[in-house]
């Protein structure tokens, strides 16, 4: 057991639209909610690993992969609400909720509305969206450029329709410390599923509901988040470890929160240290047995 070949593909209607999950191993559930502009593939260095260990469940998020791409309900409530019919579906009262860059705003999301079925937290390489928004400048602005473009309605799929190559090599090499560390068939993975139609809207979809995301962060920005949290990061991310106190973010979010700074590594720590995650993740969860 343990490999990509034990994985099961599986699609359910649930909160109203069509969702794709993968699953493999067996024992206590362990949710994986990837980022932009990924797919549950983001996790394919982790569900050997943590397979062995756990049932593993890593689902499209609204939007992405092939999970249904609807034309509304990207705000991160809806889309909490779409892993909370998952997990009904599948018969999961509570489980640790890992989620990277969109997937954390989710999982983060998911914790406040559903905290008794978030038993713990983890929030790879992301900043909230409302913290982010708070301190927008010029700077800020200049290197979170993909906020602004991605919600500009229309002209990001006009640009990028039989450019999906180009926009994804930029993406993944300017965001990761070595900016060859995705392998060309890797690369193909994700162009091939956003070639999908309706792929690239669905994504930006996720970035227009920034709005009603920062709303809803606002509301409840005085609740603390009580399950344990693993706040992981890139150390070397212009972005998230170089540009943000990141302890102190997430210090601020949550109640019991363990902070995990990864050197030389960008914004995806799953596929650049794959190693070094799998044993955090392994031993967040270990060091909080009986959390929830």
């Amino acid at each position: 057991m343990g490999g990509l070949d034990d994985l099961s593909h599986h699609t359910v209607r649930a909160n109203g639209i069509r969702q794709h999950w993968v699953e493999a191993g067996s024992g206590p559930p362990l949710v994986l909610l990837h980022g932009f502009p990924e797919t549950w593939y983001a996790w394919r260095k982790q569900i050997p690993v943590l397979s062995r260990h756990y049932r593993v469940i890593a689902p499209d998020l609204r939007g992405y992969g092939h999970t249904e791409k609807p034309a509304a309900g990207y705000d991160k409530r809806t889309m909490a609400r779409d892993l909370a019919a998952l997990m009904d579906h599948l018969g999961v009262a509570a489980a640790p909720i890992i989620g990277h860059d969109r997937g954390a705003r989710l999982a983060t999301r998911f914790a406040k509305d559903f905290p008794g079925r978030a038993t713990h937290l983890g929030v790879f390489d992301n900043v909230p969206t409302r913290v982010i928004f708070e301190r927008m400048d010029a700077a800020v602005a200049r290197g979170h450029w993909f906020f602004i473009f991605n919600q500009v309605p229309d002209l990001p799929e006009a640009l990028i329709h039989g450019r999906e190559e180009t926009w994804l090599r930029f993406i993944f090499s300017s965001w990761t410390y070595d900016p060859e560390c995705l392998s060309d068939e890797e690369i193909a993975t994700y162009v091939k599923a956003y070639r999908q139609p309706g792929a690239v809207r669905g994504a930006m979809s996720d970035y227009r509901a920034g709005r009603d995301d920062v709303a809803q962060d606002l509301a409840d920005a005085d609740v603390g988040i009580a399950c344990p949290t693993l706040a992981l990061w890139g150390e070397d991310f212009d972005l998230v470890g170089r540009m943000w106190d990141m302890p102190s973010v997430w210090n601020a979010m949550g109640t019991d929160v363990s902070t995990v700074a990864i050197p030389q590594c960008g914004h995806l720590p799953h596929e650049e240290r794959p190693d070094v995650v799998n044993e955090a993740i392994l031993r967040f969860l270990e060091q909080h047995p009986t959390a929830g």
